[in-house]
């Protein structure tokens, strides 16, 4: 018969898919096959209707399809009498993997429905939502590769999941209370563990709760002993916690906007950072910030959790300090005894760890800050230019460690592992590392990696026995926001402002406060915060007095320095940064953030957690200040007038809020300037916001205010921050051989 073949390619598989096609194709009456195969889905299909149903394939695809392409090439067919759903076809990993997906409206109607056999039941699920990436072992994606494996299906959900018109048709994870994963309590009181949670919580108790790629610490977030004693016993004095609530819950005690709404609501559920408003909740859950991450819950057991419970809980993490995610029941008991008074487990295997991912929305839109859950393993199609691209890993950097693929057209960038300093997190990173090239099928012909010599996946990179190329850092931020954005290969340069931590620059000195003018191949640097030296190297990360120590110094105000730090070794940290003795020069603006924040009384003598006084300077930061001016000369951007700028504000009785608005727009300015006369002198075509420092909101506000007028692009769907590195040196290392 006369029909077409018709390639589906995207995030087609373990979504509904091919159900969807059948229904569709019966609707249109055409007559044919659906099937998976490494590619995609397969259409064999003849009818009147083709045309029509074509265009369905995008218009009305399953919540969790992502359709990238539909071809279409017409073809004689084997004579067929309907349409039928195939046997998959071929083994590989060219099609995508869906990430987990937050309970649908269908599911939780039916756990909560007294009269439906999986009332109350914590796994529920269907091809619309529930766990995949945190299940699967290997691929194909079947039940057998899964961590579902175990749990036979009983007649009826076997009925279901064999029947092409349910909605849980081949959904790999299908079960029920009848043959699925149980849920228990320990210790035990009793036959109902939701319940017995909830008492628990409402005694101001600590639980670890195992969720879909680890264990959370949680307990009552309205009340602040519980919170209190959360934070004594992680040993975490300042970093926020997460939050889990009902949206009602949720506009209690934050500002929410029908954007944020919609964020939360995402199927990837993320945490998602919100204006606290309304009735405040215990400070102790994010000391000295202006915002609180908020998700909502994402599976059938944390809906019923909240139910019982009828409150908000904080939500972070169960590990302990430094060390990656608790995933596994015995793992929990070993290394959590010491956090919780209880634990909510249950027995379905979590085949790799995830984090929550954190976004937010920004005055330019939303924005990841760290990619994990929900949203990996979705990829990126490659810039055009690309076509042809070697096969390339890439390892990030030290910090927010992730990992890159690129394959067949698509860049993968991996779940956020944390910092390599920790062994453990070291261990973590080697695992995915293997994962990913197995799961995916993955043989690179090359590896990318930092250029700093001593970062623990720069080595690793050069263990692997493949041809290396190292990518100075902030190259590689600029890299990922043009290839976020689908930058053409021959695009044309870019003038890119990367303001970030650290990372090694070519002169051996330490970079962080950057305009670039570059693309994928090679890169010019044109302007930078005038350097200034890191008193004990990395103790001038964690303790902010040394920076503004020598910013002061810098400016001519000694003596202001000498008042506000009396009690600080101050002879000893000048001699060391007049000889250079363990005080590398470095450009950050990160630290310059930090010594911003010491002068305003915030965190001087020392950061809890990496980015403290940034975030608590961008929380003080009020409206309606004229920016402060920088200086300097020719490429350099000198921020001593700044300083002098704060102690005359200081002096006049000007608000903290006003001085750090002041520091943030003066800031955006400068770089703006620099950056938008790269644009107006033809050199660069747009200007690339890349680096940690534009997670800042109200920075990146401030600095799309200074470039109004010009193409500007940013990072949303991957982190601007080191967790985006990975892709900007996969697609440098790729242009290389293009």
């Amino acid at each position: 018969m006369q029909g077409r073949r018709i390639r589906v390619r995207g995030q087609v598989q373990g979504v509904g898919f091919r159900p969807f096609v059948w229904q569709l194709a019966r609707r249109f009456g055409l007559r044919g096959a659906v099937l998976n195969d490494p590619e995609g889905v397969l259409i064999l299909a003849a009818g009147a209707g083709l045309d029509a149903f074509e265009a369905a394939l995008y218009a009305e695809a399953p919540p969790l399809a992502r359709v990238d392409a539909v071809e279409s090439v017409a073809e004689d067919l084997p004579e067929a009498r309907d349409f039928t759903i195939a046997a998959s076809q071929g083994a590989g990993a060219e099609t995508r993997i869906t990430p987990d997906a937050a309970t649908c409206s269908d599911c939780l109607s039916e756990v909560r429905d007294p009269t439906d056999r999986r009332h109350s039941y914590a796994f529920a699920n269907c091809t619309h939502c529930g766990p995949r990436f945190t299940i699967l072992h290997r691929l194909p994606y079947d039940r057998a590769q899964t961590t579902m494996a175990p749990f036979t299906l009983c007649p009826e959900c076997a009925a279901e999941y064999a029947d092409p018109a349910d909605r849980r048709f081949h959904a790999q994870p299908v079960a029920c209370p009848a043959c699925g994963p149980r849920l228990w309590i320990e210790p035990c009181a009793g036959t109902d563990p939701i319940s017995q949670a909830a008492d628990r919580l409402r005694a101001g108790e600590v639980l670890a709760i195992k969720g879909l790629g680890g264990f959370h610490l949680a307990c009552d977030a309205r009340n602040a002993v519980a919170v209190a004693l959360l934070r004594d016993r992680k040993h975490r004095p300042a970093k926020p916690f997460a939050l889990m609530g009902t949206l009602p819950m949720i506009r209690a005690h934050a500002a929410l906007s029908a954007e944020e709404a919609a964020l939360l609501q995402d199927p990837a559920a993320p945490i998602t950072l919100l204006a606290k408003a309304g009735t405040p909740l215990p400070e102790g859950i994010a000391p000295g910030q202006g915002t609180l991450g908020w998700m909502l819950p994402g599976t059938p057991l944390h809906h019923l959790l909240l139910d019982a419970f009828g409150g908000p809980l904080v939500m972070t993490s169960g590990n302990l300090s430094g060390e990656p995610q608790v995933i596994g029941n015995d793992e929990a008991r070993e290394k959590l005894a010491g956090f919780a008074d209880a634990f909510l487990m249950h027995d379905r295997e979590i085949a790799r760890r995830l984090d929550d991912s954190v976004e937010r929305i920004t005055p330019a839109g939303p924005m990841v800050l760290r990619r994990a859950r929900g949203r990996v393993p979705g990829t990126l199609p490659l810039p055009p230019g690309f076509e042809g691209a070697p096969q390339v890993v890439a390892y990030g950097g030290q910090m927010k460690s992730a990992l890159c693929l690129i394959k067949t057209g698509q860049a993968l960038l991996g779940h956020h592992l944390g910092d390599l300093d920790g062994a453990l997190t070291y261990d973590a990173f080697l695992q995915a590392d293997a994962d990913y090239a197995d799961l995916f099928d993955h043989r690179p012909d090359l590896v990318a990696c930092d250029l700093h010599p001593d970062f623990r996946a720069t080595r690793h990179a050069r263990s692997r026995g493949l041809p290396v190329v190292e990518v100075q850092h902030h190259h590689a931020h600029l890299a990922a926001c043009l290839a976020e954005n689908g930058w053409p290969l021959t695009g044309g340069k870019v003038a890119g402002i990367v303001l970030d931590g650290l990372g090694l620059g070519p002169d051996g000195t330490v970079w962080g406060g950057e305009l670039l003018l570059g693309d994928y191949r090679d890169y010019d640097r044109r302007a930078w915060l005038k350097p200034a030296p890191l008193i004990g190297g990395d103790r001038a990360q964690s303790e902010p007095w040394r920076n503004a120590l020598v910013r002061l110094d810098a400016a001519g105000l000694s003596d202001w320095a000498d008042t506000l730090f009396a009690d600080k070794p101050l002879t000893l940290a000048r001699q060391a940064a007049a000889r250079g003795i363990n005080a590398p020069l470095s450009s950050s603006a990160g630290r310059l953030f930090d010594a911003v924040a010491a002068l305003l009384d915030l965190c001087p003598e020392g950061q809890s957690y990496e980015g403290e006084a940034a975030m608590r300077l961008e929380a003080l930061a009020e409206d309606g200040a004229a920016p402060f001016d920088f200086g300097g000369e020719g490429a350099e951007i000198d921020p001593a007038p700044v300083f002098r700028s704060i102690r005359a504000a200081l002096e006049q009785g000007q608000s903290a809020g006003r001085i750090s608005h002041a520091f943030h727009a003066g800031l955006a300015r400068a770089f703006a300037t620099k950056a938008r006369a790269q644009v107006e002198g033809g050199e660069a075509a747009a200007v690339a916001l890349s680096g940690g420092c534009f997670q800042n909101a109200r920075l990146l506000s401030e600095t799309l205010d200074q470039l109004t007028g010009l193409p500007v692009l940013i990072q949303t769907r991957t982190p601007a921050n080191d967790g985006g590195l990975a892709l900007g040196q996969a697609v440098i290392a790729a242009a290389q051989r293009l």
